[in-house]
């Protein structure tokens, strides 16, 4: 029960590693506030979480709207007095298209929900936690935030601002109470890879090989690296970007 007595955000938690995060977070002791714009799959987990004897609430959100966010940000500390940990998750794939071919609406759609709403919700987060004497953010980026891939411009742009996003807000609060760490997950089993080997089942492949350790990462082993770094157990670590991706960037 690590997190008996804490408060826990996570968006993007209607399914994938947001929802593997938000149950886990609930399986420790945490009362878990999920954001999600999909609100069926949020109620999902939601359900979930309250079969399990856990306590949640789910607040529709869209993180690329700062009315929405700064409303998400109220409603967990009226229901719960304040707010611990926040793991901002909630993001998005992107087509693929080289950079010479790839739209200006595909571009500000995916830097729009990858970045622009990571930073919307530490713009609110924050000063909540500085409030109440500090707290610990975990923000998903992607070994995409950490090496290149072809094809996916926006979204590899988008996840490296991420990386330098959580260095600068980490050394930014760094005195105040407040850890500020990212996780940059591999090719993980979740929805949407799902739906992609489905239209391609040659990817199945592609994504396995991809990865010396021989297989596709699962949504509970990202929950799991994301839920240490807002422990305690973590309490000298800030500004670090944890990648769990099976030694994919070790190539």
């Amino acid at each position: 029960m690590r997190f008996e007595g804490k408060i826990a955000l996570v968006t993007g938690g209607s399914s994938g590693i947001g929802r593997a995060t938000a149950l886990a977070f609930a399986r420790e002791g945490a009362k878990v506030v999920i954001g999600d714009i999909q609100v069926e799959g949020g109620e999902r987990t939601l359900q979930a979480i309250k079969e399990a004897g856990g306590d949640a609430i789910l607040v529709k959100t869209d993180v690329t709207r700062p009315d929405q966010v700064e409303a998400l940000i109220k409603r967990a500390v009226e229901t719960y007095g304040r707010l611990d940990c926040a793991f901002n998750n909630a993001g998005i794939g992107g087509g693929r298209a080289p950079t010479a071919k790839c739209t200006e609406e595909e571009w500000e759609r995916v830097i729009s929900e990858n970045l622009k709403g990571v930073w919307l919700c530490m713009k609110y987060e924050i000063p909540q936690m500085l409030e109440q004497g500090g707290g610990a953010i975990v923000n998903t980026s992607s070994v995409a935030g950490v090496v290149g891939f072809e094809g996916t411009p926006a979204y590899v742009a988008s996840k490296h601002g991420v990386v330098g996003l959580t260095k600068a807000a980490a050394l930014e609060y760094a005195t105040s109470g407040i850890r500020v760490n990212a996780v940059c997950p591999g090719v993980i089993r979740t929805p949407m890879i799902d739906r992609i080997v489905a239209a391609r089942p040659n990817m199945a492949e592609v994504y396995r090989t991809m990865h010396p350790i021989g297989r596709l990462g699962e949504a509970e082993e990202i929950a799991e690296a994301a839920m240490w770094l807002c422990s305690d157990a973590a309490s000298f670590v800030t500004g670090h970007c944890m990648v769990v991706d099976g030694g994919l960037v070790a190539q």
